[in-house]
């Protein structure tokens, strides 16, 4: 690594804070510069070089990622607490049947998505002009009111408003990944976005087995227990997190670009990055049938109590756990970014085709483990994306990534709730309560080959590279 940036010139462009990254706006020959974040680790000696002259990211401090894991953990714990009294909620306040309920659901998510949508960017930009502590803080007081709020609503309207108000705050995920392309070196962002994943994951276990539990005393209880928990997370991050921001790597907050379609058009200067953004909207399009239909789906071909929903849920959450917190961190050096963003969409495919044939419960379960092995596929395609963005622009990135996922967020779950009510409901036109998860296998297969087509340089640069 040099810290001389006049002998770079020939490895990458500068941004304007004077930093080197590993890709220029607009390049169509920077396969080599972008094989260092994708390359094996037994790569040729040509690609480490590559790697240490880009990266001027130091060494992460352990207890600042640990309250960065902590955050991220209580945040899907506070998630995952709802998913089994989310249908029962529906039914008590709109008097609705099953199917019905499930379609309000869907509105549900395509509230917080659109507002998500719009402000992601923003957030984004600011923590990008401002720090990530802040934009983390709002984040976590703004998604506290939502869960009090929506514990005591009694109509849909204050569902939605809460709701609402969420999608506003939701910068938690993007910002924490932001932190970490603060503070990891490059060539080992996947693998700690894979940690971030195992948070998710882990919170996935604890989640919905603590709100089945809780849902035996009353259907508002878990709401409330989230709410406490986003308020903890809050204190965490106010007591203890540090700023990751250097002020050498920060930018003017320009309210041009705070939207998505500025972020988007900035982020289209970068060629790799921008066939990222389009796998990801093909890829969380059909990935969102699990938030959207799983619960649903349980109830309605298992015969599942949320009790037993809860179980499922935790059952994903020890794979997401055992993928993204140790699998990934042995996958990712052995075959690289792209191979593992390749074989993770692969298994997802499989994995949803699986769960519309599985007509046991058991066989529910067995379907899990390949879409769990998809868990390789975001933190290997994020890892890749971020390798190409200088460190000024990293909040924009994930705030743009966050935006594109919302928008698929404000799509998908009204249309996988209307396919399972389609297929599934009292007028069904045929009888197949797994029919969403066939789209969302369509998707899937469509995001793999945008992926394989975008990809192809880093591919054949990899393949340059390595020893004869």
């Amino acid at each position: 690594m040099t810290d001389k940036p006049n002998t770079e010139a020939a490895e990458g462009a500068k941004n304007n804070t004077g930093t080197t990254y590993m890709a220029t706006p607009d390049s169509t020959d920077s396969a080599n510069s972008e094989t260092a974040a994708d390359a094996p680790t037994n790569a040729a000696p040509a690609d480490n070089d590559n790697t240490d002259s880009t990266t001027e990211t130091p060494r992460p401090s352990k207890f600042a990622l640990i309250i960065i894991f902590i955050i991220s953990l209580i945040d899907s714990i506070g998630f995952g607490i709802i998913l089994p009294v989310t249908p029962g909620l529906l039914m008590e306040i709109s008097g609705e049947d099953l199917g019905s309920s499930a379609v309000y659901g869907g509105w549900l998510l395509f509230a917080y998505a659109a507002m998500q949508f719009f402000f992601a960017p923003v957030l984004g930009n600011l923590s990008d002009a401002y720090g990530r502590r802040p934009v983390l803080l709002i984040s976590l007081l703004l998604v506290a009111g939502n869960y009090m709020l929506m514990g005591l609503a009694d109509t849909l309207l204050l569902l939605f408003i809460g709701r609402i108000v969420s999608g506003i705050g939701a910068g938690t995920w993007s910002t924490c990944n932001a932190y970490i392309a603060d503070t990891v070196p490059v060539e080992e962002r996947a693998q700690y976005f894979g940690l971030l994943g195992a948070a998710f994951g882990l919170g996935f276990v604890i989640g919905p087995v603590l709100g089945g539990f809780l849902a035996e005393f009353g259907s508002r209880v878990p709401f409330f227990a989230t709410g406490y928990m986003a308020f903890a997370s809050l204190l965490f991050g106010f007591f203890l997190l540090p700023e990751s921001l250097k002020q050498e790597n920060r930018r003017r907050f320009e309210p041009s670009r705070a939207n998505p379609f500025a972020a988007l058009q900035q982020m289209s200067k970068f060629k790799v990055v921008f066939g990222i953004l389009g796998v990801m909207f093909l890829y969380n399009l059909g990935h969102h049938v699990l938030p959207s239909i799983w619960n649903f789906y349980g109830i309605e071909r298992y015969d599942w109590t949320p009790r037993e929903v809860g179980y499922s849920l935790g059952f994903v959450g020890i794979l997401m756990v055992l993928v993204q917190g140790f699998l990934i961190r042995l996958v990712i050096p052995m075959l690289g970014q792209r191979m593992a963003g390749l074989t993770g969409l692969a298994f997802t495919l499989l994995g949803f085709v699986a769960v519309t044939l599985a007509f046991d419960p058991w066989l529910a379960y067995l379907a899990l483990l390949p879409m769990s092995l998809g868990g390789l596929a975001t933190p290997a395609i994020h890892g890749l994306a971020s390798s190409q963005i200088g460190p000024d622009q990293q909040g924009e990135l994930q705030g743009t990534l966050a935006s594109m996922v919302s928008l698929t967020a404000i799509i998908s779950p009204p249309l996988m709730t209307m396919t399972f009510n389609a297929f599934s409901g009292d007028n069904a036109i045929a009888y197949i309560p797994g029919a969403p998860f066939l789209l969302a296998a369509a998707l899937t297969l469509l995001a793999l080959a945008l992926f394989m087509r975008t990809t192809s340089n880093l591919a054949q640069a990899v393949a340059t590279n390595k020893p004869s």
